[in-house]
């Protein structure tokens, strides 16, 4: 299983797939000079709003959490999601 990780100034988001309209909005937030955008939680729930805005870091990245067991450094990376995701971010 995919799931993408959104870190904005510092702070990490766990977001179930797909993402590209979520993409498309925080873009458009950006490009727009500043809005907010609704970021939906892994799993239920209402999800949080982030004001986006121009010079904020933002960086995108998926892990795999559902890869071969005998992959040690596949299972490191989703001990970690899955601890954070306990966390509700």
């Amino acid at each position: 299983m995919i799931v993408h990780r959104l870190t904005v100034d510092g702070r990490d988001y766990f977001l179930p797939d797909p993402v590209t309209d979520l993409r498309s909005k925080v873009l458009a937030a950006i490009q727009a000079g500043g809005g907010y955008v609704n970021i939906p939680p892994l799993r239920g729930g209402p999800g949080i709003d982030i004001l986006f805005s121009p010079g904020m870091p933002v960086v995108w990245s998926q892990i795999d959490v559902g890869g071969d067991n005998n992959n040690s450094e596949s299972n490191t990376t989703a001990n970690v999601a899955l601890e954070d995701d306990a966390f509700g971010l």
